[in-house]
């Protein structure tokens, strides 16, 4: 603790210390994955489109490793800074909370942006420009929201309610309950993905085959998975630390902040699953 020219309490962090300045904010480390996960980002879409125009695989590989080395190298620098003692103080605490509320927030942008296309089509029709007048299209069979999108739903609720007994766990104390809760989820996790991929091996219609229908559904459902694997990630690392002993009743933000995505993941899916696979439901596929 030290004071200002006012003689007002300023608190000193690690970060304030190594620069030289008396404030109470953390100032990360220079660091190279930010500008290396960029490179691999522009890689990826780059090598997707070669890939699929041309069939060369080596830059959307070398894009994807790339992706890969910078998420477990930068993982590690942040999980390492949140062990310094004094560098995550009170406020840069309430920071971090604030910057993945609008992270979350961001994303719930994302899927909004999907659901308007989706509803632009159910209430008007006319607008897929194929002659249909009716949605889903009559050439499209629709998969039966109550067989495994209802399971899906199931195993993701369940994962909510996993992964709350483990964020009370660790607020009691309990650190073999809150390793026993994020494992559960972690395997409702795998679950809920396996099911998806089964889902779509038995689809009923293509992703360029059912027009503006099978695009949006592919797309919205398709990106949800993928979010959900994202968190699955999120949740094992968490499962590490948890049995390391990196978590406190007073100290766990980085467990608080997977909770939170979780819980958003399995948001996203309710409106998946009301608004796409149940509202949206038409000509149900055959078994």
């Amino acid at each position: 603790m030290s004071s200002d020219a006012h003689g007002a309490p300023v608190l000193a962090t690690a970060g304030s210390v190594a620069s030289g300045l008396k404030h109470p904010y953390h100032l990360p480390d220079p660091s190279p994955w930010p500008i290396l996960g960029a490179l691999g980002g522009f890689m990826t879409v780059f090598g997707i489109i070669l890939a699929a125009h041309f069939g060369n695989y080596v830059v959307l590989v070398l894009g994807v490793l790339t992706v890969l080395t910078t998420m477990f190298f930068w993982w590690r620098d942040v999980v390492r800074e949140a062990r310094t003692p004094g560098a995550h103080s009170a406020i840069v605490q309430l920071s971090l909370r604030y910057g993945m509320t609008l992270f979350i927030g961001s994303e719930v942008m994302f899927f909004v942006g999907f659901f308007w296309s989706y509803f632009n089509f159910l209430l008007f029709p006319d607008t897929q420009g194929n002659g249909q007048t009716v949605w889903p299209p009559t050439n499209v069979h629709t998969f039966d929201p109550f067989h495994l999108p209802f399971l899906n739903t199931m195993i993701l609720l369940l994962s909510g309610t996993t992964v709350t007994w483990a964020h009370h766990c660790l607020l009691e104390g309990d650190r073999k309950g809150l390793v026993r809760g994020l494992g559960l989820t972690i395997l409702l996790g795998l679950s809920f993905t396996l099911c998806q991929a089964i889902e779509y091996s038995h689809a009923p219609f293509a992703f360029n085959g059912g027009g503006v229908y099978s695009s949006v559904f592919f797309l919205a459902t398709g990106f949800h998975g993928f979010h959900v694997i994202v968190g699955t990630c999120f949740l094992i690392v968490c499962w590490f630390r948890a049995r390391a002993g990196q978590f406190t009743p007073q100290r766990h933000f980085g467990f608080e902040a997977a909770a939170w995505y979780w819980h958003f993941v399995d948001v996203v899916w309710l409106f998946l699953f009301i608004c796409i696979y149940w509202y949206g439901a038409g000509q149900i596929a055959a078994e």
